[in-house]
């Protein structure tokens, strides 16, 4: 097998068996709810009064999507997907209507992929192993995108800095909620790429090709009013609120969260965005990023710096 066929067995085949999936874990009640651990990396828990399934990454040693993680998350989805919107709580089956990524770093939400990958696989000219690991990333936020073919609204609570393929993650959801001192950018134009795991596909549905290419070219840090004001999200609040946040619009929504789940799902009819679409992308990135020059992996490696330093920063506070 050559080179060539590698990379269609990749295309062709899903990239979510980078690692041995977890088995789904016993679910621990807790109050008002229950609670699962994936992993050291991934927990989840049910709120009974928001009728809520709240994810927590803890991505280690650094806040980005490494194997073990998206691993985590997709066997996270793979439960999600056969709930049938039902939770097991106190022996009985509640209804789930909401679903919520977040992060458990204080002032991380993610920064997205795992650059100190990237710069070996793109060294080592290994497009069947980029070629995985972007797969397995958009596997991940289309499952989020589409909701996980359920009758429920995904959020994501940002609070703190979402980058990169974190930003992408936190785009993947119909609603965005973000705490005052949040940040959001894709800061790859800096080293001479961009972000191809599905940031082009989901800003161009909110705010259209031309505000989408001036906010990906630009390699800005954007805080969240700012982010607010273009229309990529749909609530700021103080920070330490994130949680009060979406808890209020969850109670908003309450009377019309049937009608509403139906128009989101009418918008992604309309709006259609097809998996295959997100995979091409990934092809023109991968092929982007091996064409990246010493000085393009210098540049990414002061990233990678920065992903390992504050990495190191979350475990030592």
């Amino acid at each position: 097998m050559n080179l060539s066929d590698v990379s269609q067995e990749v295309l062709r085949n899903p990239a979510s068996e980078l690692l041995d999936a977890p088995e789904v874990p016993r679910a621990e009640p807790t109050t008002g709810g229950v609670e699962m651990k994936f992993s050291d990396q991934l927990r989840a828990y049910y709120l009974q009064d928001q009728r809520a399934m709240y994810s927590r990454w803890n991505p280690a040693p650094r806040p980005s999507f490494n194997a073990q993680l998206l691993t985590d998350i997709n066997a996270y989805h793979d439960f999600l997907a056969g709930s049938n919107a039902q939770i097991e709580c106190d022996g009985k089956q509640h209804p789930l209507e909401y679903v919520v990524l977040a992060s458990d770093k204080p002032g991380m939400f993610n920064l997205g992929g795992d650059l100190d990958l990237f710069k070996k696989l793109i060294g080592e000219q290994d497009r069947a192993e980029l070629l995985r690991y972007g797969r397995a990333c958009i596997e991940v936020l289309y499952a989020n995108y589409t909701a996980f073919n359920l009758p429920v609204s995904t959020i994501s609570l940002v609070q703190g800095d979402a980058l990169g393929g974190g930003f992408e993650a936190a785009l993947s959801s119909d609603l965005i909620v973000a705490e005052k001192s949040a940040r959001f950018g894709f800061p790859e134009i800096l080293f001479n790429l961009f972000p191809g795991m599905g940031a082009y596909s989901f800003l161009d549905r909110r705010i259209g090709q031309r505000a989408t290419e001036d906010l990906i070219g630009s390699g800005q840090i954007f805080s969240a009013q700012q982010m607010f004001e273009k229309g990529v999200i749909d609530a700021v609040v103080e920070d330490g609120q994130g949680e009060a946040g979406v808890a209020a619009l969850i109670n908003k929504r309450k009377r019309s969260q049937n009608g509403l789940v139906g128009l989101a799902r009418t918008r992604r009819r309309v709006h259609k965005l097809e998996f295959s679409e997100l995979l091409d992308v990934v092809e023109i990135w991968v092929d982007s990023a091996l064409r990246l020059n010493l000085r393009d992996l210098k540049l990414m490696q002061r990233l990678v710096s920065r992903q390992n330093g504050l990495g190191e920063s979350q475990q030592v506070h």
